[in-house]
């Protein structure tokens, strides 16, 4: 009886040390998300800003053209930092999903029924009710900006070539909505493949060797 006394001590320890982690770890998730949000919120908001702006100065078409290359790339290029800190924001997500999962899996395996209760995953619906796919990254609030941000890209290329070179209008519209295409392409593929490399790192490592040679 004596002996098995430092072995509680120390498991309870831990359970008390794992408790403590669970919340920080939520604490952690939910600022992440609050953050993304945020940052999602600040770059629509400057881009009604700026394009009301625009809207005000089109009756002086000197201003106009000066607010619109002045204005539109700083918007762009805001919305290129949001896109990488939004995608940031996705994979410490899944991290911290992760050792959440651990931790609670853990709880799960000291009871026979710990599993029934604490462990949610279903094949079928997914955990807690959502399943996730691998066109799901599609739907996160960086595809979302990012889709905004490519279209902006798309005019401005547009305008400089019609305004700027002189380029006949239905060229530089052609033009643009090509840039925009592939610059929503390449940000896809990025954001793409930082997810695929988190889902990947929290997997078994038994499964890692399968999912990259695949």
């Amino acid at each position: 009886m004596t002996e098995s006394t430092p072995a509680s001590a120390d498991l309870a320890t831990l359970h008390s040390a794992l408790a403590n982690e669970q919340i920080v770890l939520q604490s952690v998730a939910g600022a992440t998300t609050s953050e993304a949000g945020v940052r999602a919120t600040i770059y629509l908001s400057t881009l009604s800003s700026g394009l009301v702006a625009l809207g005000f100065s089109g009756s002086t078409p000197g201003l106009l053209v000066t607010l619109t290359f002045t204005l539109l790339p700083t918007i762009f290029m805001l919305g290129w930092f949001t896109v990488v800190r939004l995608v940031d924001n996705t994979v410490e997500n899944i991290a911290v999903r992760q050792r959440m999962e651990n931790i609670r899996a853990h709880f799960a395996g000291l009871h026979p029924s710990g599993p029934s209760l604490l462990v949610s995953g279903d094949a079928r619906t997914g955990e807690y009710g959502v399943r996730y796919g691998r066109s799901s990254f599609l739907f996160t609030m960086a595809s979302m900006v990012a889709a905004v941000n490519c279209v902006l890209g798309g005019v401005l290329v547009a305008l400089a070539l019609s305004e700027g070179l002189g380029l006949a209008t239905l060229a530089a519209q052609l033009t643009g909505m090509v840039v925009g295409v592939v610059l929503l392409v390449s940000t896809l593929t990025y954001e793409r493949r930082r997810i695929r490399a988190a889902n990947i790192a929290r997997r078994p490592a038994e499964l890692q060797n399968t999912v990259l040679e695949a």
